[in-house]
């Protein structure tokens, strides 16, 4: 139910989308001679203005994506790594960590997170992909029937047991490894953080206009939503800090 909840809800709440269909609305009423309507529209317009062409995505996202470094090189050996699904570069990376700790497990965890339920092969190419960067076989295990991250850590949680003699690294991307790691420590993992995929790197690289005003929406529309996602798994319970920390 949560995860149909919280589909729907987004849907409704995306705030680049709301600002289209207010500018939308407000020209439509604006038309007919409401002088609301034209102050709605061009409200919007300056949100949107603002959101594509100023900072105001890398100041939501920075936050997130640096609140958990990357470990040392000379950490001790894990007893296994995490993969969240999402994209081929967290698999390479894995596929590096797997050489690195060559007695480490590979957990790849990750189904079809659309509202309509689909077959989803991406746990398989998964596997394929580590097996053809080098990982055994043997060393791989992978969860196909999560829809987003909450039923990632559950659903890994109830495949692996952890215990609390062991230590995982957990590899997602940047600005979605605090509500990671406040999941999967609320379902019994001792996880380490290993962020990858960055969207602020600092300096003038993370002014909008080198990427237009489609990537400043991208990346305001990626922060709010993971700043939404941490406060309704707080407080629905779902993690135990409103922003979990090293």
């Amino acid at each position: 139910m949560f995860f149909f909840l919280s589909k729907a809800l987004w849907l409704a709440a995306d705030p680049v989308t709301l600002l289209l269909l207010g500018a939308l609305a407000g020209a439509c009423a604006g038309c007919r001679g409401r002088r609301f309507g034209s102050a709605l529209a061009l409200a919007c317009a300056a949100a949107l203005l603002v959101a594509g062409l100023s900072p105001v995505g890398v100041l939501l996202v920075r936050p997130l994506e640096q609140r958990f470094p990357e470990p040392p090189d000379d950490m001790p050996p894990p007893y296994g790594l995490i993969v969240l699904g999402g994209n081929a570069f967290r698999l390479t990376e894995a596929a590096i960590l797997a050489r690195r700790y060559p007695e480490a497990k590979v957990i790849y965890t990750g189904g079809s997170g659309s509202l309509i339920a689909t077959e989803s092969t991406a746990a398989e190419e998964a596997r394929q992909l580590l097996v053809d960067l080098g990982t055994a076989p043997a060393r791989i295990v992978t969860e196909e029937k999560s829809r987003n991250t909450k039923e990632n850590a559950s659903l890994t949680a109830a495949l692996m047991k952890p215990t609390p003699d062991q230590t995982w690294l957990l590899m997602t991307s940047a600005f979605h490894m605090p509500r990671s790691m406040g999941l999967f420590r609320k379902a019994g993992f001792l996880v380490t953080a290993f962020p990858i995929g960055y969207y602020s790197m600092g300096g003038a690289f993370d002014f909008p206009f080198n990427g237009g005003s489609a990537n400043g929406l991208r990346m305001f529309d990626i922060a709010v939503h993971e700043w939404i996602g941490l406060l309704v798994y707080y407080a629905t319970g779902k993690i135990d800090d409103v922003f979990p920390a090293p």
